[in-house]
């Protein structure tokens, strides 16, 4: 989420630096694979999720590299495939099995792969790159496997988008007060904005997709707000902790794909976790 009043225009640009026009184009053509998947068939759809979110996980892997962090992409990979389909053909019980059997794989990989330096530290950042974004990932699984899970993601979707755009416009055209230094560009306006699209959002859609209350779809829209920046803020301390700008640029106006998974897995589990106790 992007909501400074900062930075220059530049050629195609916007007031903080986005391409805009790009990241229009990529989200339409983002927009239109959801969307296209969902309502065809859902199991195209968790290959898409899962295509992404491999993606993700080797931007992680690669940004870990610059400190001579050693992730293994490959059981990492697998783990992702593993838990997405366990989650999505066997519920929660599988998706956890998944996860812990993964995450021992991977502390055993580490112990015959270089030695004994150093061992802490890449086996604590493969452990958590099975978790986040891999393992968060899955809970689209297994909203997805829901009967009217094509609806439910929408509304997640949905529900995240219109926090990065809410705070986007609101920062751009009233963002004054800092939020915090871990993201300079973010502004409690900016926040605000975030806050009311959501809420708006969710009302809508929980009531219009699922028949739920207003009260329902707006308590799922505020906490998306409220964890979706928490997302994004999350992957801010990665960078800076790391030292490096950004995690990839394969999507022109965005950046890597992490730049987009990020808000999107923090809102995942408690969207879901509403939606299964409320539907």
């Amino acid at each position: 989420m992007e909501d400074s009043t900062a930075g220059s225009s530049s050629s195609g640009g916007s007031r903080t630096g986005r391409n805009l026009p790009a990241a229009i184009a990529v989200g339409v053509v983002l927009g239109a694979l959801t969307l296209g998947s969902l309502y065809t068939i859902k199991e195209l759809f968790l290959l898409v999720v899962v295509a992404a979110v491999g993606v993700g996980v080797l931007e992680l892997v690669k940004a870990f590299e610059t400190r001579g962090i050693k992730v293994p992409a490959v059981p990492v990979l697998a783990g992702l495939v593993a838990m997405q389909a366990g989650a999505y053909w066997g519920g929660t019980f599988w998706l956890l099995a998944a996860f812990a059997g993964f995450a021992f794989v991977l502390l055993i990989w580490r112990m015959f792969s270089d030695g004994t330096d150093g061992y802490v530290r890449d086996a604590t950042a493969s452990v958590f790159t099975l978790f986040y974004p891999a393992m968060l990932s899955a809970f689209v699984a297994l909203l997805l496997s829901a009967e009217d899970g094509h609806h439910r993601v929408v509304i997640f979707i949905a529900v995240t988008v219109a926090s990065d755009i809410g705070g986007y416009i609101a920062g751009v055209l009233f963002g004054r007060h800092q939020m915090t230094v871990i993201s300079p560009k973010k502004t409690w306006e900016g926040f605000a904005g975030s806050a009311v699209a959501c809420t708006a959002v969710g009302a809508w859609l929980v009531t219009w997709l699922l028949g739920g209350e207003i009260w329902q779809g707006a308590l799922i829209g505020a906490l998306g707000a409220l964890l979706a920046t928490a997302g994004d803020l999350i992957e801010s301390m990665i960078k800076r902790d790391l030292g490096i700008k950004d995690l990839g640029s394969i999507l022109p106006g965005h950046g890597g794909l992490m730049d987009r998974l990020d808000s999107l897995v923090a809102t995942l589990v408690p969207a879901w976790l509403l939606m299964t106790i409320f539907f």
